[in-house]
């Protein structure tokens, strides 16, 4: 079988799998990145944990993601996580835009994306499960002018927290606050994250599709989140803005793994980082986690030799059933992915194929 995924792996994650490869019980948290369309790379290997290998679980295991990252999440958490990851991968590859959309079209067209497959009964099947603890980041406006909802205004605040950011992700406090909405039987699992003024909500039924729709309200592209239940006052944004590919100081136990499943082999920070070279992830935040991603050859395989992207929106403008064909082969693809994953774990070959991180972006 072909080695379509790659595994990385921080210095005690990869000392426990190397001993004794990956077991469904070592995961204590399971994170995942923004990233739009990217997801649908990952469709096939996240049906796979969330419907089997972490199946007949009793004991806790935290979700933690931004934007796509916490709508897969919201998933993964119901009754039937391959029916509700079926719907969303449907809803969101159908997004339909005639035009260029306004930031008030793009979030009506994901309130009905989030419609199609998380209802009342679903959230409350989230709510009260009985061992899936999801929790949701968003980034709440510190600035008035980030609130805006006029690019005039905004585009210029965030310009200043691109420019600060450059400097030191440090200053990213000055223009938004973390706001973590988790789920009531997290018992406190969370506060450990710091450095962002965090401030965290329980998940409630009044707040969930709020919750869910700020944490992937990109700025500019969609319209911000106000008024929400039970949380601070204020205009809450895409949750990738502080943690775009979640380099946390995750409260995890020395002998217990954090689970990325990630689009690409690379962890970018925060949003304004993507271009930004020089900013590496804290090695330090690496030690637990497990990153498994597609290979190079596997994304060379794809139609247009890329993952899909939020840039397709615009190489297939007005050719939407083309758009369509391409993200469905994606996400039909990624089942090999899922595969390959099961395959590695179930015959150990994956003590022998994990990598430390250091090899490609950790300094």
């Amino acid at each position: 079988m072909s080695k379509d995924l790659l595994f990385f792996a921080g210095k005690k994650a990869l000392s426990i799998i190397r001993e004794e490869g990956l077991k469904p019980g070592r995961v204590q948290v399971v994170t995942g990145a923004a990233g739009g369309p990217k997801w649908l790379v990952l469709y096939g290997l996240n049906r796979l944990l969330f419907t089997r290998f972490f199946a007949g679980r009793s004991d806790p295991l935290h979700l933690i993601g931004s934007s796509i990252g916490a709508w897969q999440f919201a998933a993964a958490s119901v009754r039937d996580p391959g029916a509700a990851f079926d719907r969303l991968k449907e809803a969101y590859i159908h997004q339909r835009y005639e035009t260029k959309p306004t930031p008030a079209e793009v979030s009506r067209e994901s309130e009905r994306v989030l419609a199609g497959y998380i209802g009342d009964d679903e959230i409350r099947q989230v709510l009260a499960h009985p061992f899936f603890r999801p929790a949701f980041v968003t980034a709440r406006c510190a600035r008035a002018a980030l609130a805006s909802e006029t690019p005039l205004r905004q585009i210029p605040a965030l310009g200043l927290a691109a420019a600060g950011n450059a400097v030191s992700r440090a200053s990213l406090r000055l223009f938004f606050q973390r706001v973590l909405f988790q789920h009531p039987a997290a018992d406190g699992f969370w506060n450990g994250l710091n450095g962002f003024s965090d401030r965290r909500v329980t998940l409630s039924q009044e707040n969930f599709r709020a919750a869910v729709m700020a944490s992937g309200s990109i700025p500019l592209v969609m319209s911000g989140v106000s008024d929400i239940p039970g949380a601070p006052s204020g205009v809450y944004r895409d949750g990738g803005i502080i943690d775009y590919h979640m380099n946390l100081p995750f409260p995890c136990d020395p002998d217990r793994i954090v689970l990325f499943p990630h689009y690409i082999p690379r962890i970018v920070p925060g949003w304004f980082d993507k271009k930004i070279t020089w900013r590496k992830p804290v090695p330090a935040w690496l030690d637990n986690v497990l990153l498994a991603a597609p290979s190079p050859d596997f994304v060379a395989g794809l139609p247009y030799g890329k993952i899909s992207d939020r840039n397709d929106f615009k190489l297939l403008h007005r050719r939407d059933e083309e758009r369509f064909r391409y993200w469905e082969t994606v996400a039909g693809q990624s089942r090999l992915l899922a595969d390959d994953f099961e395959q590695a774990v179930a015959s150990g070959d994956i003590r022998d194929r994990v990598r430390p991180f250091d090899f490609f972006n950790a300094a």
